[in-house]
C-alpha cells in the first residue's frame, strides 16, 4: 500500500534542485530593485536642481533613510517567517513591495516640485519613508527565498552568475542610457529628463518582478520550508540571540556590508560625474567604459562562479576581494602620479589602456562579490537550522540586511560631506566644473579608495567564516537525515494507526 502524502512533508532526497530558467528568472527580482537603486542615484540631482533642496539636506536625509531602511528589516523578516498564504510565503511580499516602489519612485521624480517650496522637504521625506518599506520588502525576499529555490551546492552559485550578468547589464546600459542618450536628448538633468527616466525604470522593474514571481511559483511551497511541519514561533527579541551565536552570520554580514559599502560609492552618480566628467573631462565616458568592459566583466563573473562551484563560495569571495583590492590600488597610485585626462579613451595610450584593464577588473569584482553573497545567505540559514532546528530565513535575511544597510547607508552621506568640504555646499559638482586639487582627491577616494577599504575588511571577515564547502556538505547531510527521521516517524505512527484500525474492525466483527 502506497504511503499517502502528508501536507508539508519533505523529500527524502538530500538536495532539491531548480530548473536553470527558474534560477535565472528569480535573479531578476534583485535586478528589479537594483533598477530603483540605480535610479535613486539621480534623486540628488532632481532634489537639488529641480526641487530646490540643498546638498547637505539631501545627503543627510538619504543617510538617515538608509538607517531607517535597516530598521525596517527585522519587521519585514518577522512578517516573512509568519506569512503562510495560498499564494505562498514570498510571492505576495514581492508583488506588494514592487507596487510600493513603483508608486513612490514615480512620485519622487515627478511631483515634489509642483508643491509649494515650503512643502518640498516634507514630501521628499514622506516618499522616501514609503519607498524604503517597499524596497525592504522586495530585497528581503531575494535573500530569504534562496533556501526554497535550491540547496544543491553546485546550483546555488548559479544564482550569482545570473545576478552578476543582470547587474552588469543594468549598470552598463543604464549608465549608457543616462549619460549619453538622455543627456544627448535633454542636454542636462532637466525635469523632462527625470520624467522619462523614472517611467522607463518603473516599467522595466514591474516586468522583471512578474518574471521572478513566475520563476519561484513552483518552489514557494511548504514542503521546501525547512524541516518542520509547523511555523516556527519567532519573536522580535529572538533577533539578538541569533546574531550573537551565529558566527557565520556575523562574518558574512561584515563582509557583505563592506562589499556593499564599496559598490555604493562606485554607483553614486555624483562619483561618476566627478571621475569621468571632471577628472577625465568627458562624462559620456562613463557609459562608454561600461559598455567596453562588459565582455571582460562577464568573463570574470563566469570564472568566479565556476571557481565557487568547485571550491566553495567562501574561497571565491576571498579570491576576488584580493583581485579587486590589487587592481584599484594600482589604479589609485597611477591617477595620483599622472594627469587624469590622459586616462580617457580618446588618447589611446598606455595609461588609457591601463585604466580600462584595471577599472574593468575592479568594477567586475564589485558586481560579482555582492552576487556571491546572496546564495551564501541561504547557507547561513541552513546552518541556523542545522544548529537550532529552526527554519527562519526571513529573520536571517533581515539580520543580514539590517547591518548591511546600516553600514552602506553612510556612502551618500560621506560623499555629500566630502564635496561640501571642498566648496559644493549648495549643489553637487557637475560636468561643467573645473578640476581642482580638492575634486581630485575626493574623486579618487570615493571612486577607488573606499572600495579598496571595503574589500580589505571583507577579506579579514572571511578568514573567520566557518562555512566551507566541506562544512556545507556535512550540514546538508545532517538536515536530510533529520527530514528522513521525521518521515520515518510519520510512517511508523501511520502504520500503527492503520493496524489499530484493522484490529478494531476485526473485534467489531
Amino acid at each position: 500500500m502506497a504511503r499517502p502524502r502528508i501536507e508539508g512533508e519533505f523529500s527524502r532526497e538530500q538536495y532539491h534542485t531548480a530548473k536553470l530558467w527558474q534560477i535565472g528568472a528569480f535573479a531578476l527580482n534583485n535586478t528589479a530593485t537594483n533598477l530603483f537603486l540605480f535610479g535613486m542615484g539621480f534623486v540628488t540631482y532632481y532634489a537639488t536642481g529641480v526641487a530646490g533642496l540643498t546638498v547637505m539636506v539631501v545627503s543627510t536625509i538619504l543617510a538617515l533613510m538608509r538607517v531607517f531602511d535597516s530598521i525596517t528589516d527585522p519587521l519585514i523578516g518577522f512578517i516573512i517567517d509568519k506569512t503562510e498564504t495560498k499564494f505562498g510565503k514570498f510571492r505576495p511580499i514581492m508583488v506588494f513591495g514592487n507596487a510600493i516602489l513603483i508608486l513612490t519612485f514615480l512620485l519622487m521624480f515627478n511631483v515634489i516640485h509642483l508643491f509649494p517650496e515650503s512643502l518640498h522637504l516634507i514630501i521628499f521625506i514622506i516618499l522616501q519613508f514609503f519607498y524604503i518599506i517597499g524596497y525592504t520588502m522586495q530585497t528581503t525576499v531575494t535573500r530569504a527565498a534562496q533556501t526554497v529555490l535550491t540547496n544543491h551546492p553546485r546550483q546555488r552559485p548559479l544564482f550569482s552568475i545570473f545576478d552578476a550578468i543582470f547587474s552588469l547589464s543594468l549598470f552598463t546600459f543604464g549608465q549608457l542610457y543616462a549619460s549619453q542618450y538622455m543627456i544627448g536628448k535633454y542636454g542636462d538633468f532637466t525635469e523632462a529628463y527625470f520624467t522619462e527616466l523614472s517611467f522607463t525604470f518603473a516599467a522595466i522593474s514591474a516586468l522583471f518582478t512578474v518574471l521572478a514571481v513566475v520563476a519561484i511559483w513552483g518552489k514557494d511551497r511548504k514542503e521546501f520550508y525547512g524541516i518542520e511541519d509547523i511555523n516556527v514561533k519567532t519573536r522580535f527579541r529572538d533577533y539578538w540571540p541569533v546574531l550573537k551565536r551565529n558566527r557565520a552570520l556575523q562574518m558574512l554580514v561584515l563582509s557583505a556590508a563592506t562589499d556593499k559599502f564599496a559598490a555604493m560609492f562606485m554607483n553614486q552618480q555624483v562619483v561618476q560625474v566627478m571621475l569621468f566628467g571632471i577628472l577625465m573631462g568627458n562624462f559620456a565616458l562613463s557609459g562608454q567604459f561600461s559598455l567596453i568592459i562588459l565582455i571582460p566583466s562577464l568573463f570574470i563573473v563566469f570564472f568566479g562562479v565556476r571557481y565557487a562551484q568547485n571550491l566553495g563560495l567562501r574561497r571565491a569571495l576571498i579570491l576576488f576581494s584580493y583581485i579587486g583590492t590589487i587592481s584599484f590600488t594600482l589604479l589609485f597610485v597611477l591617477m595620483v602620479l599622472f594627469d587624469t585626462e590622459r586616462f580617457a579613451l580618446g588618447n589611446w595610450g598606455i595609461l588609457s589602456i591601463t585604466f580600462l584593464v584595471l577599472y574593468s577588473i575592479g568594477r567586475s569584482v564589485s558586481t560579482l562579490t555582492p552576487s556571491i553573497v546572496i546564495p551564501m545567505i541561504a547557507d547561513v540559514s541552513d546552518y541556523e537550522t542545522y544548529e537550532s532546528g529552526r527554519y527562519i530565513p526571513g529573520m536571517i535575511a533581515a539580520l543580514f540586511s539590517f547591518v548591511d544597510k546600516l553600514v552602506s547607508s553612510t556612502a551618500p552621506f560621506v560623499v555629500g560631506v566630502l564635496v561640501a568640504m571642498i566648496g559644493f555646499g549648495d549643489e553637487f559638482p557637475t560636468v561643467n566644473d573645473e578640476l581642482t586639487t580638492g575634486l581630485l582627491w575626493v574623486s579618487l577616494m570615493t571612486a577607488l579608495g573606499f572600495p579598496i577599504l571595503g574589500w580589505i575588511i571583507s577579506i579579514i571577515a572571511m578568514r573567520f567564516y566557518p562555512l566551507t564547502k566541506e562544512k556545507m556538505a556535512e550540514i546538508q547531510t545532517e538536515l536530510n537525515n533529520t527530514k528522513n527521521f521525521i518521515l520515518d516517524e510519520r510512517d511508523r505512527k501511520l502504520a500503527e494507526q492503520q493496524a489499530a484500525d484493522e484490529e478494531g474492525k476485526g473485534d467489531g466483527k
